[in-house]
């Protein structure tokens, strides 16, 4: 028996060490030799994230590097976003690629990354770069494209479809994040010098299509006068689009979103979208894993790596 002990003491420490038993000594955040690295972005429910999840494990599988993908179940859950970060950072990942939720609200999760020497890259959504100063945090860069330009190509967009003359309502994210409020800086820019473009509604729809179909709905029952509808991105777009079918508007408002996804592309095709401003979900999560391997041998990234942008119409 106690021969038969002996031999199991080994491989029952190992069990109760798993996270230590997969690991090269010396190479913390390292699995099977392979650096694990973690993207977290802001849910799985959106198919702009599902690519963005897509592009990095291909990305992963060429540079050699194990990848985590973890998101909250909804975008507005910026809380829940926070612990899966804070959890990663006690696993001791060898680097975080983020999509934040919150751009003021990360920066408490990238100053721990940061004392715990963990390399932080944002995609797609900034980090607020004041607060980041603030708090005396540091970001390895930032991948992503650039929303106020995006959101001015969908107002001169909708200026030339509506010949100088609309009533126009806006569905926004989440007030306050800094990708949607990017986004609507530049669509109202776009219009600034157009007084026939009157913007007469304009309310947060956080996001989501349910939102964006309830959202919108309110917003015909106050304005029946609408011809013309920006959205902040395509999930609420499409939320609008089913409110405008079931009051009967199919064909009577112009619709622009933003993310250019395939439902979206779709319905530009059909003619209930005019048209959609297109990212690169996958190149971002793709870039930004391509970054993680080769910031982790001693190459240091650009500040910032720019994703064109595209109208689809």
């Amino acid at each position: 028996m106690k021969k038969i002990l002996i031999h199991l003491l080994p491989l029952l420490l190992c069990a109760g060490l798993v996270s230590g038993c997969g690991r090269k000594a010396g190479s913390p955040g390292a699995t099977d030799g392979k650096p694990v690295v973690a993207l977290v972005v802001k849910t799985l429910n959106n198919p702009f994230f599902i690519d963005m999840q897509k592009g990095a494990e291909a990305a992963a599988r060429e540079a050699g590097v194990e990848l985590i993908v973890q998101a909250a179940e909804r975008e507005i859950d910026v809380e829940r976003q926070m612990q899966i970060i804070e959890n990663l950072i006690q696993r001791k990942v060898a680097a975080l690629i983020v999509a934040p939720s919150g751009s003021r609200e990360i920066v408490p999760v990238i100053v721990k990354a940061n004392k715990a020497g963990i390399p932080v890259l944002i995609v797609d959504t900034r980090a607020d770069a004041d607060a980041l100063a603030s708090a005396g945090g540091v970001t390895a860069t930032f991948i992503g494209s650039d929303n106020y330009e995006g959101g001015k190509v969908a107002g001169e967009f909708l200026l030339e479809k509506m010949a100088g003359n609309a009533h126009i309502a806006i569905l926004e994210g989440i007030p306050g994040h800094e990708t949607g409020d990017a986004r609507l800086r530049g669509f109202r820019d776009a219009l600034k010098d157009s007084p026939g473009m009157q913007i007469v509604a304009s309310q947060p729809a956080n996001w989501e299509r349910d939102q964006g179909y309830n959202v919108f709905q309110n917003i015909l029952q106050a304005n029946p006068g609408v011809n013309a509808m920006f959205a902040a991105s395509d999930l609420m777009a499409l939320g609008a689009v089913e409110a405008i079918a079931a009051a009967g508007k199919t064909g009577s408002i112009t619709i622009v979103g933003f993310d250019a996804l395939p439902e979206a592309r779709e319905a530009v095709q059909r003619g209930t979208m005019a048209g959609t401003v297109a990212q690169d979900p996958a190149r971002m999560g793709a870039t930004g894993v391509e970054w993680a391997a080769r910031l982790l041998k001693g190459e240091a990234p650009p500040a910032e790596i720019s994703v064109p942008i595209q109208l689809v119409r």
